[in-house]
């Protein structure tokens, strides 16, 4: 790429951050229609995020932020304006600068969840749905499942997150059942592993694929190129598994629309295969 004074500059935090494919994702993008800017990743702890946000924002050629774990629910105090998933959620998973300097977040999450779901062949509309993790992105998946006409969405993490956002999202009158529960998979026809468990090789799995039904759909959102723990057991069983890739890839138009690039988001989406293309040679 041809970096430049003139180039305009994205980041994407996280703390670990070795895992995140945004880069690889979008940099070709970028190049490919002849847009003079670059993402680029940076491990940020939580305890230096608020810091090193203002700081960065207060760059003129720095346009706005990708976050990922854990920073999602963690960006929202300085923003002045966010979209219905973030307030659902409360959390965004992108942030930009408007002009007259005010910070806007939104949440894509959610919605290339449920695209994604279509992409693999899975309709959600009266499915029972365990959601295993309700931070930012567990949280975004549950407000975009609510719009979906579940018959049950189950929701469990530790300590009452899972309670906390099982009241807010009962409280939208949806007509889905929504109930904060254990990790228990049976009886679900859709299983989604929305922690971080899998990203070290001796992390627990999230919830027991010996109880999955014979005939559920598993989303482990987490994107390792080797596969995780979960996606192995499932494997193993029979069960049909899915990682979190197409998620993403899912949302690569929904963040060139929000940073201003909006031609080109109409090209990627009207053909996504480039974008799997990228992805899965990272």
């Amino acid at each position: 790429m041809n970096i430049s004074g003139t180039t305009r500059v994205f980041m994407v935090l996280g703390d670990p951050v070795s895992q995140v494919q945004a880069p690889q994702l979008f940099n070709p993008i970028f190049e490919r229609y002849g847009i003079d800017a670059v993402l680029m990743p940076a491990q940020v702890s939580r305890a230096d995020l608020p810091a090193f946000c203002r700081a960065v924002l207060s760059a003129g050629n720095i346009d706005g932020l990708w976050l990922t774990i854990p920073h999602k629910p963690l960006v929202m105090p300085p923003l002045q304006r966010w979209d219905r998933h973030a307030e659902l959620a409360q959390a965004v998973n992108a942030v930009r600068r408007n002009a007259d300097g005010g910070l806007e977040g939104a949440l894509f999450d959610g919605r290339g969840f449920t695209k994604a779901l279509r992409h693999f062949g899975f309709e959600p509309r009266g499915r029972r749905v365990l959601l295993v993790g309700t931070g930012g992105a567990g949280a975004a998946i549950a407000a975009a499942l609510l719009d979906e006409g579940l018959e049950l969405l189950a929701l469990n993490d530790l300590g009452d997150r899972a309670a906390q956002l099982a009241r807010l999202l009962m409280a939208q009158d949806s007509g889905t059942r929504v109930a904060a529960t254990g990790n228990e998979p049976a009886e679900f026809d859709l299983v989604v592993n929305a922690t971080p468990l899998g990203l070290h090789a001796d992390d627990p799995l999230p919830f027991d694929p010996v109880r999955l039904e014979a005939d559920a759909t598993v989303v482990d959102i987490l994107m390792k190129p080797q596969g995780t723990p979960l996606l192995r057991a499932c494997a193993a069983r029979g069960i049909k598994a899915h990682p979190g890739f197409e998620m993403l890839v899912q949302q690569v138009p929904d963040y060139l629309d929000f940073f201003g690039f909006s031609e080109v988001a109409s090209a990627v989406r009207a053909d996504l295969s480039s974008v799997r293309t990228l992805i899965h040679a990272a």
